[in-house]
């Protein structure tokens, strides 16, 4: 798991130091709000709904090492590339196959975290992997941050930079799979089960759990009023709240947040169940709350507030998802999962981007009765449990 953890530690620095300014970098090729909220939050769509594939393949192929590493490779191509782009199609284009990187390795890569906690227990464990993740995600915007400032805000150098540990994500990764072929073979030790069949179906009629479907509309829900960095950072530099160098610096700090999130409700959830997710609609609604507001402190203190609620959506949602879905339908489930939420940030970058040009006060209004709705859903996941 730690070794594991190192992997998303190196990504992390690399796609998380891009993502920091991808606003900034979009708006100095001529993007709107509208743009940056649609192409971002496109990006998360491709990242989330194309596992829609992806998650289906790797419980058929049962090849989780091999697409691991060829999402990861993507990724790690697409981020130098971006700083050199140039114009803003090619741009757009690069910041979307990111997220497709993202997409291809992810169902793999949880299924393979999901048996490695198995001894550990799954909140404890997908917050430690996500802490990890932060580190690299801390240190990337910040040496992006210093590359900027170094050189006039070239994006170029700021992001070619990234390549170095890029590398280092691929040559650990092959190491790892030389040395832990079969990781599943932690989860049958903790609970005996047999091997899974070829079809990944453990002799079960392929069905998932109906509170399994009423927990992903529920992260729907919710994913639909998150707004994405891209929108923020648009909004901090546009005001002149920020300048562009300080921007990754704040994603960084937002960064560290995530990870103490993480830490914290993985914890919770160990010992209280899926309880502890309510926390994530009321840290939603209060990312538009404070963080369009052109008050410098009020918008920072809103950008931390949305690194806090990304540390819940990535470590104790999706240790809930292998609580829920037995080992064979895993990899397939968190396609399902990422799809549905896939379209909801899609919705929800188009969403802030639109109203943020429209009218803040309606876009904060809109978000709260959206979160409003999710809390509703998540009590009705909870009752389904039963």
């Amino acid at each position: 798991m730690v070794w594991f953890g190192t992997v998303s530690l190196l990504a992390d620095f690399v796609y998380e130091g891009a993502r920091s300014i991808t606003g900034p970098l979009l708006a100095s090729l001529g993007a709107s709000a509208l743009v940056v909220g649609v192409v971002t939050g496109a990006g998360e769509a491709a990242a989330l709904g194309l596992r829609l594939v992806s998650g289906p393949l790797a419980d058929r192929t049962r090849r989780f090492w091999g697409l691991a590493i060829a999402g990861y490779a993507l990724t790690v191509v697409s981020v130098p590339l971006l700083g050199v782009a140039g114009v803003l199609w090619a741009a757009c284009a690069l910041v979307i196959a990111e997220r497709v990187g993202k997409a291809v390795r992810s169902p793999a890569k949880d299924t393979l975290l999901s048996h490695a906690t198995a001894a550990t227990g799954r909140g404890r464990g997908f917050a430690v992997h996500e802490a990890m993740d932060q580190i690299g995600a801390l240190v990337g915007p910040l040496l992006v941050a210093g590359v900027l400032a170094l050189t006039g805000n070239d994006y170029g150098p700021a992001l070619g930079v990234l390549a170095v540990p890029g590398i280092a994500v691929l040559l650990l990764l092959f190491r790892l799979r030389a040395r832990v072929p079969d990781p599943e073979a932690y989860e049958r030790e903790v609970t005996g089960a047999a091997p899974t069949t070829p079809d990944g179906q453990e002799g079960q009629n392929g069905r998932l759990p109906r509170a399994f479907w009423t927990y992903a509309a529920f992260t729907a829900a919710t994913t639909s009023g998150f707004a994405t960095f891209g929108v923020l950072s648009y909004h901090l530099v546009q005001r002149h709240l920020l300048s562009t160098a300080w921007v990754p610096v704040l994603y960084a700090a937002a960064m560290a947040v995530d990870a103490l999130a993480a830490l914290a409700t993985g914890w919770l959830y160990d010992r209280h169940g899926p309880g502890v997710l309510i926390a994530l609609p009321v840290l939603t609604a209060g990312v538009v709350a404070l963080a369009f507001t052109d008050t410098v402190a009020v918008a920072v203190v809103g950008s931390l507030v949305w690194g806090a609620a990304m540390g819940i959506q990535e470590s104790t949602l999706r240790a809930t998802v292998a609580d829920l879905v037995p080992s064979g339908r895993r990899a397939t489930a968190y396609g399902l999962f990422a799809g549905v939420v896939g379209a909801a940030s899609l919705a929800g970058g188009a969403l802030t981007g639109g109203l943020y040009g429209y009218s803040i006060p309606v876009l904060i209004t809109v978000v709260v009765a959206v979160e409003a709705l999710a809390v509703v859903l998540l009590l009705v996941t909870r009752s389904s449990r039963r």
